[in-house]
């Protein structure tokens, strides 16, 4: 699952307040930003969910801004490592790889990912260049992965627009049935 995908990275953080790595420290961040499906949190909120202090979050990362850099790097980083064809078994068939990633997507767990990357994308719409990077990266795994099982750019364009436009269905309806079916209709239509 998609959730899982990005190493259980989401995974509460003693509240009790220690001394935490940089590394440990980014990680709970970046576990604070996928439960709230945004990066609109206070170092304040981030201090209390990772069980140190605001200070030590400056220290560590210079700010907000180098902080939310480095928990989008990581969140790059983890969703690199996943979407590539080889993590489908060898010559597994279109249909099922984009119902796998149906799957993975639309799951509960996968909630605050999904999330979180729209939030990155509608940051992006408001002229943030980080936001534009990570979106435009997203874009790129995905036609790589996606070009392993269907070799026309075209219609891997396509695929790729629908499924973006079926999860957004699904944000807003929560009915993932609906983008189910107009993926497997285009799939069916693609094989003709």
């Amino acid at each position: 699952m998609l959730y899982h995908m990005v190493h259980s990275i989401s995974k509460m953080p003693p509240k009790k307040k220690q001394r935490r790595t940089r590394e440990q420290l980014l990680e709970g961040c970046l576990a604070a930003f996928i439960r709230a499906g945004t990066l609109d949190l206070s170092l304040d909120n981030l201090a209390e969910a990772v069980g140190s202090s605001k200070r030590m979050l400056v220290h560590y990362f210079g700010g907000r801004e180098g902080l939310e850099e480095m928990a989008m790097s990581l969140l790059e980083d983890r969703l690199r490592a996943r979407f590539r064809a080889s993590a489908f078994p060898a010559g597994a068939s279109l249909q099922s790889v984009v119902s796998a990633l149906w799957e993975q997507t639309t799951s509960a767990e996968s909630r605050g990912v999904v999330l979180l990357a729209m939030n990155l994308t509608r940051r992006s719409w408001s002229g943030s260049e980080r936001a534009r990077g990570f979106f435009e990266e997203q874009q790129r795994l995905w036609t790589e992965m996606l070009r392993e099982f269907l070799p026309d750019a075209g219609a891997v364009e396509t695929l790729l627009q629908l499924f973006q436009g079926a999860m957004l269905v699904y944000l807003v309806t929560g009915d993932g049935e609906r983008g189910r079916r107009a993926l497997d209709r285009w799939i069916s239509l693609e094989k003709r």
